[in-house]
């Protein structure tokens, strides 16, 4: 549906991008019905991902771990307490394992502004 706009005589058009990420603060995004949280406990950082079954499929979580300190490899696993799967250098990288998780593109992930410093 479009609506005309009468003062510059062209045509308005609804843009709605489910892959544009919601923040609600900097520890939490959402977006393509996955839900992402960060935390840090005493020993680590961890960015957790929760898929909602629906519309967008199979539900499903994954998260990604650092120590603290910020400069260890990344620890990919199946949730935020679950056993490490994997572990990597880039960030990136650390995505595309938790989308595979998921059974997304790691680029429909959506990363919080607390997050987005994580890697190597």
């Amino acid at each position: 549906m479009f609506v005309p706009d009468v003062s510059t005589g062209t045509d308005r058009f609804p843009v709605i991008d489910s892959r544009v990420p919601t923040m609600t603060d900097d520890r939490t995004a959402e977006a393509n019905g996955i839900r992402a949280t960060y935390d840090e406990t005493e020993t680590e950082r961890v960015l957790a991902f929760e898929r909602d079954p629906g519309e967008y499929g199979a539900g499903g979580t994954a998260a990604i771990a650092q120590n603290i300190e910020g400069y260890a490899m990344l620890k990919v696993r199946p949730s935020a307490d679950g056993d490490e799967l994997e572990r990597y250098y880039g960030f990136d990288m650390a995505l595309d394992h938790a989308g595979e998780l998921l059974g997304v593109s790691p680029h429909e992930l959506p990363v919080p502004d607390a997050a987005e410093d994580m890697g190597m």
